[in-house]
């Protein structure tokens, strides 16, 4: 099922380029020269040039990843079979998400991070509820834990890893062992260094506020260039370059770009964090509303643990950052996608009539809660 959704997807993507007089060639291409494109033998020429060419995984020293034992987010989907024992290596969005996954179809998961938080830099109240609301769900979350290597055998890995505080080496056994420490510019192979296109300290292609590169005629957009790595964010960029080549003015905000992380719950944010904000010395106001109160969150059972929490401007109410952490927390961030988008107030939000009985009214709660405070609370 999931090789006949992928199929329908990527089929759907080609059936687009036809229907718009799109040529599609394939292979693996690099630029020789401004204006040109070689795939193959052949060498094609344009006016403009853009570099979409993605990331890849990133691993860390003394981890190799063979796709068999020790797999990218790419082979965990792919395993032949549900591994009794998984290690994921990196409690991000990538390793939440699969290793939740794999711990609902019976796998005992163990995840070891370096940092001593899940999903690193995200709102810390959010961070600890979701890592309470995980562990529920069964799975082993070890913080603060540096891993030293991994070896493997036909079929099974053993994990090394140095608690950073101090202590014994600890050793963890699994018969698969996902590593998820992130993801890296894939610009390999397309001769960027020969034409001298300036590069960042990570390995970035460097770009300007129209996505130019420092070679005239040549742009990048997406995980090859700074910024989230998140394929609606390159989505943009895309559409916003197009235009800029057609002689528009392509515009991003990337302040109001939304991360999701899709496990049970859904996690979304937008916008800043609180502490970003404080550390920047914002003077701001927080609301927020507990899904307990949420009569639909509680009618399914998806209420525990799971809250709305909004950050706004404290002289002028303006919204500057959201989180959600409860059910369909990824649809209902975009109501206050919409809201940035147009500098709405807390206010704003707290006087749109919301539906009843809707996760959104969770919203429309947090929201109040910035001002008077909510009605449900």
């Amino acid at each position: 099922y999931k090789d006949e959704v992928i199929g329908q997807n990527t089929g759907g993507i080609e059936y687009l380029f036809k229907k718009n007089k799109i040529d599609w060639i394939k292979g693996w291409a690099s630029i020789p020269a401004a204006g040109k494109v070689q795939v193959g033998d052949e060498v094609h020429e344009a006016k403009n040039i853009v570099i979409a060419s993605g990331s890849v995984p990133a691993s860390i020293p003394g981890v190799e990843i063979d796709e068999k034992i020790v797999v990218s987010s790419t082979g965990a989907l792919e395993l032949p079979k549900i591994p009794k024992k998984l290690a994921v290596i990196g409690a991000g969005v990538i390793g939440l998400e699969l290793g939740s996954v794999y711990a609902r179809l019976g796998s005992e998961v163990t995840v070891v991070e370096y940092m001593d938080a899940v999903c690193p830099g995200m709102d810390k109240d959010v961070q600890r509820s979701f890592k309470r609301i995980l562990e529920k769900q069964g799975l082993n979350i070890i913080l603060g834990a540096a891993v030293q290597g991994v070896e493997t055998s036909k079929t099974k890995a053993k994990v090394k890893y140095q608690p950073k505080k101090g202590g014994d080496e600890v050793t963890l056994d699994a018969d698969v062992v996902l590593v998820a420490t992130g993801r890296k510019p894939y610009s390999e192979g397309l001769g960027l260094d020969a034409l001298g296109i300036k590069m960042t300290e990570r390995g970035q292609i460097a770009t300007d506020n129209h996505w130019r590169t420092s070679l005239p005629g040549i742009y990048a957009i997406g995980d090859v260039i700074e910024g989230p790595m998140l394929a609606h964010k390159a989505e943009d960029e895309g559409m916003a370059v197009a235009e800029v080549i057609a002689g528009k003015h392509g515009h991003v905000n990337y302040g109001v770009i939304p991360g999701v992380v899709y496990t049970t719950p859904e996690v979304a944010t937008v916008g800043q964090t609180e502490d970003a904000l404080k550390a920047a010395g914002h003077k701001i106001k927080v609301g927020k509303f507990m899904f307990m109160g949420n009569a639909r969150a509680k009618a399914v059972g998806q209420a525990e643990g799971g809250f709305v929490k909004i950050i706004a401007d404290k002289e002028t109410d303006r919204i500057l950052g959201a989180a959600i952490i409860g059910p369909a927390a990824g649809d209902i961030i975009h109501e206050l996608c919409v809201a940035m988008e147009f500098g709405a107030s807390a206010e704003d939000v707290a006087l749109t009539c919301h539906a009843h009985p809707t996760y959104s009214e969770a919203v429309r709660e947090a929201a109040l809660a910035c001002g008077d405070g909510p009605i449900h609370s």
